[in-house]
């Protein structure tokens, strides 16, 4: 392909996805070849997106200890509780089935958020047969950082001047500006206002602030404001087959510090089927008094 023909390419691809268009997503991904191996050129992009390949997480909980040098990691339950993720190291373990319950005597806590916390740990000890409230099972939107534990595939479409990550779990879509601003004025919103740049030729740094504090920042119910401040470094591995994101988290109303999460991916040489959340309408059929799936109060049409 000339280059000419790849400008209007990329021109008609940026178009669709202003329109809103997940087709769109799909037919630009298709349209890139294959990822190389090779050692990146100065000023070099990672190439996460690729017609062949979506990137599969590691676990729907963030990795329990911090990278070297950062200081706090990520909440964690209490010891005195059991608790195995349902997907930890490598293997799935569904029973016994242990909700999580938070330790909320954490020092890097405001009292508000540990109380709140606290109060959710005991409506769980009240019923250990009912499960916790996480988005991903019950059809919410993750939020900013509680979206990188979806656990379906999720896809990368890198233009110009915007990246867009895309999950097949209902096809949840982060729009990512390539610009070193924000906007003067931010209405929160499920994932807020992201804006980022790329570095070292290995890694896309994420920018997000006017995050809707109706979401969680991980699978544990943990609380944040709408002055949440989340920074993203998604690093590739040298040899492509693995993705990294290093995660800073920083709420003054919320924590007493900032935390620091990772989160890890492996490359799934599979692409991206649809996946409808909701379809079977939000039925309980297990009676676990599950929280309620969104609703729309008015039809789209």
């Amino acid at each position: 392909m000339s280059s000419v023909e790849c400008r209007a390419l990329a021109s008609a691809v940026r178009k669709r996805l202003r329109d809103g268009g997940i087709a769109a997503c799909l037919l630009a991904a298709a349209l890139v070849p294959a990822a190389s191996t090779a050692a990146p050129a100065k000023g070099a992009i990672p190439q996460l997106m690729s017609r062949d390949f979506g990137w599969s997480v590691s676990s729907w909980d963030f990795l329990i200890d911090a990278p070297p040098g950062a200081g706090h990691g990520p909440i964690k339950t209490d010891p005195a509780y059991p608790y195995t993720s349902q997907i930890q190291n490598g293997a799935r373990v569904f029973v016994p089935l242990y909700v999580p319950i938070v330790d909320t005597k954490d020092p890097i806590l405001k009292p508000w958020a540990a109380k709140q916390m606290q109060e959710s740990n005991e409506q769980l000890l009240k019923d250990t047969s009912k499960l916790n409230f996480v988005a991903q099972s019950r059809c919410w939107p993750g939020g900013v950082p509680g979206q990188l534990l979806f656990l379906e595939p999720v896809y990368f479409i890198q233009m110009p001047n915007v990246v867009y990550i895309v999950w097949q779990r209902d096809h949840f879509v982060r729009r990512i500006e390539l610009t070193d601003k924000h906007s003067e004025t931010v209405k929160p919103s499920w994932f807020g206002e992201s804006i980022g740049h790329y570095e070292n030729g290995d890694t896309l740094v994420v920018d997000t602030i006017g995050i809707s504090a109706k979401s969680h920042i991980d699978s544990f119910r943990t609380p944040h404001t709408d002055k949440m401040h989340v920074v993203e470094r998604f690093t590739i591995s040298p040899d492509g087959k693995s993705l990294k994101a290093i995660v800073t988290v920083e709420d003054p109303d919320t924590f007493n510090g900032p935390l620091t999460l990772t989160q890890t991916w492996r490359k799934n040489e599979i692409a991206m089927i649809e996946s409808i959340c909701a379809e079977d309408g939000g039925y309980d059929p297990f009676e676990q008094n599950l929280f309620p799936i969104p609703r729309s109060d008015k039809p789209d049409f």
